[in-house]
């Protein structure tokens, strides 16, 4: 063969030629090798994971919207009609049970793993669920909300550990928002199990079924899918953690993801964690952010909200079935947008538009509180401040909490961390949901619409403050950027 040279053509040896082939094989292979390492894993083979994992938020959604519709005919079967401290009990119950859950997530997830975390949170669903649909009395409706209620407390913390950890980075604000898709589908499905409760007697026992084939389902599933390789790794377990990677990613991904693990510190079963570093060590702020934005997603009055939509659309001569429908369908949209953009726009920038549109819809209200109430203009303005409010609600300030507070939290205290934060949470949703009517009743609808606004604009402010942006870091990339900030 002749090859150019810069004076003349000369003959290569044939041994020389074979020589330079190799070489050019063995570069073009290091070469692909460089580039599948630095080319994004497949997202589906990390997807059917996590659509399981996300079957904790769908059965969250359902058994938070599951004694909506049939809430009086369960008072007059089990005979409490007309007590409405017992129906407040019978709703209430499950939030008690969740906050006492939520208490020992951390502890269940780091003890146990994330995967049988998922199952034994299963368990209490399943036999709550059967309890209440089996009671005859309202001390085992109680005791049967108590347990889901326990179930759902250790549920959602550990979903959000589990889609971080085992989610590409890339796609890991995508694949988030599907616990908040998955949230808004099982309230909906739980409005449509309970539509014939008021024609069909006993039907709600039905509803309380329903709601064990999902949690079956999840408990089973889990068998088959991966533990997180964080917690493996954690553990010093990684050969494990190499092959749960290989399942997530891909083998030619594997040695990165591994990698990236080791510039972080590894923990070890025996280096425990009391919750009074979470308050006073090194951790304190950011612990401070993830606690703060849980707080003020409540005290924006997003469950008060949800609450009195059905009185409002009511004002609108709107039956409150299909007030809910709207409502779950502006939940369901803004959750869809917050999906597709989440790892275009970020965290942050998802979580100020959203706390100001949430802040201009409450002003919408306001403005609609002061109009004569018997004209068509307050009613537009009270019913289009109502559905704005849940859709910006659910393109960030929705769904971005759960998935940056287990980003910005290192592997040591993620899983404490993120139970104590939603401890805070549930503590808020209690005390918002407990003075919410009475606040109504006392300040009118002008003022209280006008705290939740000041209170949606404190959070834009927090924030801008506080928030660092995660979008495409790796969970190592994020922890030595806060560590190098303290």
């Amino acid at each position: 063969m002749w090859v150019r040279s810069s004076s003349m053509y000369k003959r290569m040896p044939s041994r020389d030629y074979g020589n330079s082939v190799d070489i050019e094989e063995n570069s073009a292979f290091l070469q692909n090798g460089m580039d599948q390492e630095n080319t994004n894993p497949s997202w589906k083979l990390s997807a059917p994971h996590i659509l399981v994992a996300t079957l904790v938020s769908f059965l969250f959604g359902y058994h938070m919207g599951v004694v909506n519709e049939p809430l009086e005919s369960i008072a007059i079967d089990l005979g409490f009609s007309g007590n409405t401290l017992a129906e407040g009990l019978v709703v209430s119950t499950c939030l008690a049970g969740a906050f006492v859950g939520s208490l020992f997530s951390g502890w269940i997830a780091d003890r146990f793993g994330r995967r049988k975390a998922f199952q034994l949170c299963a368990l209490p669903m399943i036999i709550g669920a059967c309890t209440s649909a089996m009671t005859t009395n309202l001390e085992g409706m109680l005791l049967g909300r108590f347990l889901v209620g326990s179930g759902l407390g250790v549920g959602p913390p550990v979903a959000s550990l589990y889609v971080t950890e085992v989610s590409p980075a890339f796609v890991r604000g995508t694949f988030g928002s599907f616990i908040q898709i998955a949230t808004c589908l099982g309230i909906i499905g739980a409005l449509f199990i309970g539509i014939p409760v008021k024609s069909i007697a006993g039907w709600w026992r039905t509803c309380f079924w329903v709601s064990t084939i999902p949690a079956a389902i999840l408990a089973l599933a889990m068998v088959f899918c991966a533990e997180s390789p964080h917690w493996l790794y954690k553990h010093g377990r990684l050969v494990e953690a190499e092959a749960e990677f290989e399942k997530l990613l891909g083998g030619s991904h594997v040695k990165s993801a591994i990698a990236e693990l080791s510039k972080s510190d590894r923990g070890d079963e025996t280096d425990t964690m009391k919750f009074s570093e979470l308050l006073c060590g090194r951790h304190s702020r950011v612990v401070f952010i993830g606690s703060t934005l849980f707080a003020l997603q409540q005290l924006s009055g997003i469950n008060a909200v949800f609450y009195f939509s059905s009185t409002v659309f009511r004002s609108a001569g709107v039956s409150s079935n299909l007030a809910n429908i709207f409502v779950g369908i502006a939940n369901l949209l803004g959750s869809v947008v917050a999906l597709i953009l989440m790892d275009k726009l970020g965290r942050k920038v998802l979580l100020m538009w959203s706390f100001c549109g949430m802040a201009l819809s409450t002003a919408l209200q306001v403005t609609a509180a002061g109009l004569s109430a018997s004209g068509s203009g307050a009613l537009y303005l009270s019913v289009g401040g109502m559905l704005l409010f849940v859709l910006t609600f659910s393109i960030g300030a929705g769904p971005v909490p759960g998935l940056l507070l287990p980003e910005i939290f290192s592997s040591r205290i993620r899983a404490k961390a993120m139970a104590f934060c939603m401890s805070v949470h549930w503590v808020f949703n209690f005390i918002v949901g407990l003075l919410f009517l009475r606040l109504l009743e006392q300040l009118g609808p002008r003022f209280l619409y006008s705290i939740f606004g000041a209170f949606c604009l404190m959070a834009v402010v927090f924030v801008k403050k506080n928030v660092m942006e995660t979008k495409g870091k790796t969970l190592q990339e994020i922890e030595i950027a806060l560590l190098s900030e303290d």
